[in-house]
């Protein structure tokens, strides 16, 4: 067979119609939007929220039942219902998102800008824990609005603890 030589309008129209093809080709797929960062789900937000207050609560009442301070048996059982309310809370939170400090792990000391929080050499008073109380209380039916049912009872009893804790804690002495 004999062969034709390659002349220079062949390969011209061979790479014009190579690019035809690849300019097609990118048309049909286009580029991948830029993907904008997951937002976190309400429910995990305020989850972890309301953890770190409850671990900032267990913390104060454990300094405020220090031993000299003559109230802890009488605030352990306030410090273990929270500790069960923290519990059931961090039940609750998915596996991938990352809860506050565990409750074996050292508990982070409030930063005295932290709304609430004690610089951590002050010893915690009984009208201090009772006013926190009262303010937890305070927040939770606000906390409820738009969130699963099932959270938002869980809530509901915990804020119900909290303003009994605050009753009782106005009795203790």
């Amino acid at each position: 067979m004999p062969q034709r030589a390659l002349t220079r309008r062949a390969v011209l129209r061979g790479t014009a119609a190579g690019a035809a093809v690849t300019v097609a080709a990118g048309c049909s797929a286009p580029a991948p939007a830029p993907r904008e960062p997951a937002r976190p789900d309400p429910e995990t937000v305020l989850l972890t929220k309301v953890i770190a207050a409850k671990e900032e609560m267990v913390a104060l009442y454990g300094r405020a039942a220090e031993p000299g301070t003559g109230l802890a048996a009488q605030l352990r059982p306030f410090q273990q219902r929270h500790e069960a309310h923290l519990a059931e809370l961090r039940r609750r939170l998915p596996p991938r998102a990352t809860a506050p400090a565990s409750p074996s792990g050292p508990q982070p000391s409030p930063g005295p800008s932290s709304p609430g929080a004690s610089p951590p050499a002050e010893k915690v008073s009984l009208g201090r824990l009772r006013q926190l109380e009262r303010e937890a209380a305070a927040t939770r039916p606000r906390q409820i609005g738009g969130v699963s049912a099932s959270l938002a009872q869980l809530l509901a009893c915990i804020g119900a603890c909290e303003a009994a804790h605050a009753v009782a804690l106005a009795r203790t002495s």
